[in-house]
């Protein structure tokens, strides 16, 4: 039971969760703090577990129709229900009275807001992932632990960071939905990538990464150099190519894109502090 939950937890996207969580902490200008354990240990298997088996939960209907789940993507049966909730509870529940007792105010406000997301993302009445736009607009949560690590430490957040990390992953959302659009468009899911088509979300999505760009130039030219290339070349590909199959075919590069920047970024982070230039 413990390995289908991990499973379901998609590990190989964990690094969507910690690694703005370690940035966040890095931001603070300390490479470790041991307050921050907790936090970290949160958005591992509990947190993931939240975001991916709540989605499994309410989307078993279209998820039996769609061949590309199962793999990367967990394919669950109706008897795994009750397990996946009784999981997402006992891994959630104590890290989040702990947090409402021992952070700060606005820090708790802000995981509250990042776990109300993700659990509106795919549960009803607000289910943002079948309503275009706000599907995409709510995976700017993925950016918050840019905000509340760094007030969990008590310490300022770096906006430009984090107003960045928001509006990537607004496009990189919709851009990975291209892979559905077909099966979605079958069952009736309006996501923004089929409202928009596969051209409008190279527009969509271009926007939203150009911003993001900016918004990291702010605090690294390399890093700003990195994402526009990174994602200046998928974008590309799949205007010469506008099919579901060309998003799939792309989807293995989009997983590694947080790898390559984030990498890229925390070097020169962790080289910045250890070298004691960083302000």
């Amino acid at each position: 039971m413990l390995g289908r939950l991990f499973h379901i937890s998609r590990p190989v996207l964990w690094i969507n969760t910690i690694g703005p969580a370690v940035v966040g902490v890095w931001l603070t200008g300390d490479l470790w703090q041991w307050e921050a354990v907790p936090l970290l240990l949160w958005l591992t298997l509990p947190f993931n577990l939240l975001i991916y088996g709540v989605n499994d939960v309410f989307d078993q209907e279209t998820d039996a129709k769609n061949p590309r789940k199962g793999n990367l993507g967990a394919k669950i049966s109706p008897e795994e229900t009750n397990i996946i909730w009784r999981g997402v509870l006992l891994t959630n529940v104590p890290f989040l009275l702990y947090f409402l007792l021992f952070l700060s105010t606005s820090a708790f406000l802000w995981i509250l807001l990042y776990t109300a997301l993700f659990v509106g993302y795919s549960a009803p009445p607000a289910r943002f992932k079948a309503q275009p736009y706000l599907d995409s607009l709510s995976n700017a949560a993925y950016a918050f632990p840019l905000v509340f690590a760094p007030l969990a430490l008590e310490a300022s957040v770096v906006w430009p960071a984090a107003l960045g990390l928001m509006t990537w992953s607004a496009a990189k959302h919709t851009f990975d939905a291209v892979q559905d659009v077909s099966e979605d468009r079958k069952v009736g899911i309006q996501t923004t990538a089929v409202r928009l088509g596969i051209r409008g979300v190279v527009l969509w999505s271009g926007t939203w990464w150009c911003i993001a760009t900016l918004c990291f130039a702010l605090i690294s030219p390399i890093v700003a150099l990195v994402n526009a290339t990174y994602a200046g070349g998928m974008l590309y590909a799949l205007y010469r190519e506008p099919v579901p199959e060309t998003g799939h075919l792309l989807y293995k590069y989009s997983i590694a894109f947080p790898y390559v920047a984030g990498t890229i970024a925390g070097v020169q982070l962790v080289g910045a502090i250890s070298l004691g230039a960083y302000p």
